[in-house]
């Protein structure tokens, strides 16, 4: 649904309801300290589970019972036929919005509190193996058609820091020339939640980077049109979204004959190397910036080998 950013936009919204989602909206932004994109995923679902309250002739909040719920996320499954994963976020939305119309004293039950708890449907993640996670980041390189900035120099520091640190896209986007400390080899990453966690880089990461700082982003800075502290610019100086760093990841994908690639490919074949070298499920979690473990355990199910390889060599039996 378009300008869901905007509230005043919403359409097929119940005034009375509107003005809820306007206190609410306020609430994720100011006292949960969402990022940008959580909120715009949270109003999103509020307003589809809000227009299909209207729709049914509901305009008091009192009237949202468990039944309604229940109604809507059918809906969403059966009629709209969302996948499982954008159903449990649907789930999440409504189960915070139900406490948080409670804990306000808007309702006097949480019609939420019954719904069960979503679990995220398990699927494996994508993941590269190490040698074309290599292709990949050998991939960027001069072309003869190339003019001005050497952006593929900056491509390559992308995709070696994204690989090396476990970066999600909206991470590196928004990473500052200070957050990076070549010479201790670490990177300070600002992740959901504006939690802040620092990570290694890796000698290939480092060099990367600092051949992008001495050949390429000065020149990339006095293309912008006025300074700029983050880290990777575009070919006007101006900082790189988070949807230019997908394109960049793609492109190389590629040009490397690899399909399917995309941002979160590289964060999870980080973590799927680490774990398969033989890193700690907790390091690995801190790294990642996990807030809880069992999202880091997905990648446990992902090397099956090194599973058997560890049984084989500590059981009695193996």
């Amino acid at each position: 649904m378009a300008g869901v950013a905007n509230l005043d936009s919403w359409q097929g919204v119940h005034p009375e309801l509107l003005g809820t989602a306007r206190a609410f909206a306020a609430f994720i932004r100011v006292e949960c300290g969402l990022r940008p994109n959580s909120i715009e995923a949270y109003l999103r679902d509020l307003h589809e589970l809000l227009a299909f309250a209207t729709g049914l002739g509901i305009d008091d909040l009192s009237d949202v019972t468990p039944r309604l719920l229940s109604d809507h996320i059918r809906y969403l499954s059966a009629d709209r036929g969302l996948a499982g994963s954008s159903v449990v976020r649907h789930l999440a939305t409504i189960r915070v919005f139900g406490r948080w119309l409670e804990a306000t004293g808007r309702v006097a039950d949480n019609p939420a509190g019954i719904l069960e708890r979503p679990t995220r449907w398990k699927h494996l993640p994508g993941v590269l193996s190490p040698n074309q996670m290599r292709r990949l980041l050998s991939a960027p390189e001069p072309r003869p058609t190339d003019r001005g900035a050497p952006l593929w120099v900056r491509d390559r520091a992308i995709l070696e820091l994204m690989y090396a640190s476990g970066l999600r896209a909206s991470e590196a986007a928004d990473l500052t020339c200070n957050a990076v400390m070549l010479d201790s080899g670490v990177v300070r990453i600002t992740g959901k939640g504006d939690k802040q966690r620092l990570v290694p880089m890796g000698a290939p990461a480092v060099g990367a980077v600092d051949l992008y700082l001495d050949e390429c982003r000065g020149v990339l800075v006095e293309a912008g049109a006025k300074p700029t502290d983050r880290l990777f610019l575009s070919r006007s100086g101006r900082p790189l979204e988070r949807v230019a760093i997908w394109q960049i990841v793609k492109r190389w994908a590629s040009a490397a004959g690899l399909n399917g690639v995309h941002p979160h490919v590289l964060r999870h074949s980080f973590a799927t190397h680490l774990l398969s070298g033989g890193a700690d499920l907790r390091v690995v979690q801190d790294l990642l910036g996990h807030a809880d473990i069992a999202t880091t355990q997905i990648y446990t199910h992902v090397d099956g080998i090194r599973l058997k390889s560890v049984h084989k060599q500590f059981h009695p039996r193996g």
